[in-house]
């Protein structure tokens, strides 16, 4: 009995020793950026200048770092699941991603969820396939990076994640602009933390400049996170607007938008984004989106094209400046087949 129970205590000490050396290995090695960062921008063929009066397209698409596809629940959500079966899976989402980009024949593309070298993803480098299959040039804000995440079982591992904008416009600088971290130590350690991709493109006639944001907002936290965020996000666009920019950002919300009617089943029990309201607007900036097409579906299980039960989200769109006209928003809708997510066009002239 006395050789048992120190077999069941050499156990435990191996235990937590363990938990504790990957503790403290994860808190040496955390990803922590500075407030704002330099981004390389890749160079294209394409570097086209921008004028008044021109109209552009702009799609937002969270790429759910192609494993979110229709057959998948997620561990966060109610699921299960914590990653694809197979690379094979992974490289069908992306060709179908990229066959959706594509056909849209955007000018700028916003993308998250975007895997660089992720196990979950079986590190393929997700955002040389997009620029390549596009032809643009292409800058990443990496927002989740990680050596290895720790939960749940089987764990996720090996995390490079992050925003990725890509366009054939004249990009004259890109920066990464870090959001405020709602999670404490040592839940820090393995989680995101959140940022904006800004970029820069000259105006022609003058010194003003387009400005596009893409961001991805906080979804798992007591709602404080959020607003922090959005905060920040609406002070750096009223910010450039009072310059005399214009601004059009573009994203994951992770809040739903005034006027917009529920969807499909339930929220009870499931997860339940934040509400952004009208009021939260600064003088001179808008909401762009389309309330009538899910732009995100419930992970709590995989979805059969049931439009009545499952669960369904508006919380993908854009913010723009009262200086842009807004010539056409539209949610593309895609039935989930490939993402979690539909991409949402926006088509807009600069006044």
């Amino acid at each position: 009995m006395k050789s048992l129970l120190k077999l069941v205590g050499c156990l435990v000490l191996i235990v937590l020793f363990a938990a504790f050396g990957l503790v403290a290995y994860l808190s040496v090695t955390e990803f922590n950026p500075n407030p704002v960062e330099p981004l390389e921008v890749t160079l294209s063929a394409r570097n086209d200048e921008v004028s008044v009066g021109e109209m552009l397209t702009a799609v937002s698409f969270n790429t759910g770092y192609a494993g979110l596809d229709r057959t998948e629940d997620f561990f966060m959500d109610g699921g299960t699941s914590v990653a694809p079966d197979s690379k094979e899976q992974v490289e069908t989402n992306m060709r179908a991603i990229i066959s959706a980009l594509v056909s849209r024949k955007a000018d700028i593309y916003l993308l998250q969820e975007v895997d660089v070298d992720s196990a979950r993803s079986h590190r393929i480098n997700q955002m040389d396939y997009y620029r390549h299959g596009l032809g643009m040039n292409a800058a990443y804000a990496p927002n989740y990076r990680c050596d290895f995440v720790p939960f749940p079982w089987p764990p996720i591992g090996k995390v490079d994640s992050g925003l990725v904008t890509m366009t054939g416009l004249k990009v004259t600088e890109a920066t990464r602009e870090s959001l405020p971290v709602p999670f404490q130590w040592p839940i820090r350690v393995a989680n995101l933390k959140r940022c904006m991709l800004v970029e820069r493109v000259p105006v022609q006639g003058g010194d003003k400049e387009l400005v596009i944001v893409n961001f991805h907002l906080e979804a798992y936290d007591d709602g404080a996170g959020k607003a922090a965020q959005t905060k920040q996000l609406l002070d750096l666009i009223r910010a450039e607007y009072r310059n005399g920019n214009y601004v059009i950002a573009g994203g994951d919300f992770n809040q739903t938008f005034p006027g917009v009617s529920h969807i499909g089943g339930s929220w009870e029990g499931k997860w339940t984004p934040g509400i952004f309201s009208d009021n939260q607007l600064p003088k001179g900036l808008r909401l762009a989106y389309d309330a009538d097409t899910p732009s995100c579906r419930s992970l709590d299980q995989p979805y059969t094209g049931d439009r009545d039960n499952h669960v369904f989200y508006i919380i993908d769109g854009f913010i723009v400046t009262d200086n842009i006209k807004i010539n056409h928003i539209e949610t593309i809708d895609l039935n989930f087949a490939n993402s979690d997510h539909n991409p949402v066009l926006l088509q807009f002239t600069l006044k």
